[in-house]
């Protein structure tokens, strides 16, 4: 990634990106209604594609396997508009992803952004599957972490979530987007908008 975009005018495209457990399949099937648009978590894709979760892939064919079969759901998905796509909480560590995301036009990069130990507690508490691979690597947590928030910090927008509702983050977004030309009717001031960080995005 190079220098940070301007703010998008018009985007038909949100993406969600974070660390497990920052709200992003949540938010974004909420979003994806407020808006009436489609809703895309790109790990249900690649689960759906391989007929496994995604900490079977991990454990049978590895992460870069996982990679590179979500990397490949970004692409397909990113094509679409009117769309709310979340991504896996490591997806922009590659840069192909990365550079395809650049490449889009009317897109908007949502990073939602809470501690590590309140995601943390957000999977345990909500996790009823197999465990997800990042949470079992406990050694490597914290680090994983660290490594990504680079990226995750050159998104558009940035919400801190973790004091805020599903929907108060849904209306942190809305507000953001109030200057769309028809957005008026839709979207109505917050009290969370105070949460709100415009900064650049990926590039």
């Amino acid at each position: 990634m190079s220098d940070p975009a301007s703010f998008p005018e018009n985007p038909s495209r949100i993406i969600l990106t974070g660390f497990m457990g920052a709200g992003k399949t949540t938010v974004g099937a909420l979003l994806a209604k407020r808006l009436g648009w489609a809703f895309v978590d790109s790990d249900h894709v690649v689960e759906k594609r391989a007929a496994m979760t995604v900490a079977q892939i991990f454990e049978q064919r590895g992460e870069a396997a996982f990679r590179e079969l979500e990397a490949a759901a970004v692409r397909e998905a990113g094509c679409e508009h009117r769309l709310i796509l979340a991504l896996g909480g490591g997806a922009l560590e590659i840069p192909a992803t990365r550079e395809f995301l650049a490449s889009l036009t009317e897109i908007m990069i949502v990073f939602l952004e809470a501690p590590l130990e309140t995601m943390i507690t957000r999977c345990a508490r909500h996790d009823s599957g197999p465990v997800r691979p990042v949470l079992a690597d406990q050694a490597r947590l914290a680090e994983r972490w660290r490594q990504r928030l680079p990226w995750y910090r050159r998104a558009h927008l940035t919400v801190q979530t973790e004091k805020l509702s599903p929907q108060a983050v849904v209306e942190c977004i809305m507000e953001s987007l109030k200057s769309w030309p028809d957005a008026g009717d839709r979207v109505t001031p917050s009290s969370s908008a105070q949460a709100c960080d415009k900064r650049g995005i990926l590039a």
